[in-house]
């Protein structure tokens, strides 16, 4: 008697996973390898591209708000271009100016305001002097002259005495004008005047006798 041996029928999963282990070969993993690497660098260098894209934006920006601060600075720098030469030039002209229209002493103001009396054919009847110095303690201190006035004459005399007070070289600064009288005929005219002295402390001591004094007949005319 024979004995004879059963047909085992083929295990499903065993051969699933054989049929698995057929398509995994080495030559399908290479090629998957290569795809994925593809994608992966596809998407750096997109992502790549739009970080450059930014930076170039971003930068032409940045480049261009430059450009105009650079542009406003050189513009807020021209006034001060030369700055040593206009300062040295100013002190040059304030130093002339003190020379040659600001007088030493009140004796000064007084002779020269009755030389304008006279040579325009007025008559100065009265003169007060007050004095304040000013800019005290400092390379350019000065002395304060005010003037009080009181003149008299033909209306066209006194309007060439005022023209005359605001050209002369004394520096004369007109206050206050009040005229009394008619525009023909004798006129009063009070004057209010400033003008600086030159010494400082020095000239106010010089003139402080004098300060506040009235001068008669400065200025006789005719």
């Amino acid at each position: 008697m024979s004995a004879t041996a059963p047909l085992l029928k083929p295990n499903g999963a065993a051969t699933e996973n054989a049929e698995g282990r057929g398509w995994l070969t080495p030559l399908r993993l290479h090629w998957l390898g290569v795809a994925l690497l593809l994608g992966v660098n596809t998407f750096l260098l997109v992502r790549l591209g739009m970080l450059w894209n930014a930076a170039s934006s971003h930068s032409a920006e940045a480049i261009a708000q430059q450009r105009v601060q650079l542009k406003a600075a050189d513009a807020a720098a021209v006034p001060l271009r030369g700055v040593d030469a206009k300062v040295a030039k100013s002190t040059a002209d304030a130093d002339r100016f003190y020379r040659e229209r600001l007088p030493l002493v009140q004796s000064q103001v007084v002779a020269e305001l009755g030389e304008l009396a006279k040579r325009n054919n007025v008559r100065m009847t009265r003169a007060t002097y007050a004095q304040a110095v000013v800019l005290a303690g400092t390379a350019n201190e000065l002395t304060e002259e005010k003037i009080d006035a009181s003149l008299s004459g033909d209306y066209r005399p006194l309007m060439l005495f005022l023209n005359a007070l605001e050209r002369d070289k004394t520096f004369f600064v007109i206050d206050g004008v009040t005229l009394n009288g008619q525009q023909t005929g004798l006129v009063n005219l009070r004057l209010g005047l400033t003008t600086y002295l030159r010494g400082g402390a020095d000239a106010a001591a010089t003139g402080s006798g004098n300060a506040a004094a009235s001068a008669t007949g400065a200025g006789v005319a005719r």
